[in-house]
């Protein structure tokens, strides 16, 4: 059973890695601008740094809940890539923002587009699981073309 599930563990645990350096850049932003909790008002890099870290806090039980279901009944390997490109993108979004307010808007779509992309996965492959009989095969054949992309 692991070997089913792996993949995903291993983006779940760096987005939890992820989250915990964004976390971080809070703390040391407030240390920085001396604005002690609860105050969330400050010098205007601060409340980036805090905007962005609440942001993307508020989009990781999406994205994990997405990971996971279409990582299941869709495809675990593709899951986990788009879970990758989505930590990415996050990443991203978090360093423009930290910058400037504008700087997040590139990654914010893209991460966007990843979450759409997930959903859509993990719908189909709950379509597949309940109205499919054999769905197996059928979910093998509409795989295959992007098991050949990532052995390449």
């Amino acid at each position: 059973m692991r070997n089913q599930i792996d993949l995903l563990a291993t983006v779940t645990v760096l987005g939890v890695l992820e989250q915990a350096y964004f976390t971080l850049q809070v703390i040391y932003a407030r240390r920085k601008y001396k604005i002690s909790p609860p105050e969330t008002r400050g010098h205007p890099e601060f409340e980036r740094i805090f905007r962005a870290q609440v942001n993307c806090s508020e989009y990781f039980p999406i994205f994990v809940s997405l990971l996971w279901v279409a990582g299941i009944f869709f495809h675990q390997g593709v899951a986990a890539v788009c879970g990758l490109l989505y930590l990415y993108t996050r990443f991203k979004y978090f360093q423009g923002y930290a910058v400037a307010a504008q700087g997040r808007l590139g990654p914010l779509y893209a991460s966007a587009r990843l979450l759409w992309l997930l959903l859509g996965l993990a719908v189909a492959g709950l379509l597949a699981h309940f109205l499919l009989p054999g769905s197996s095969a059928w979910m093998a054949a509409l795989v295959q073309p992007l098991q050949l992309l990532s052995a390449w």
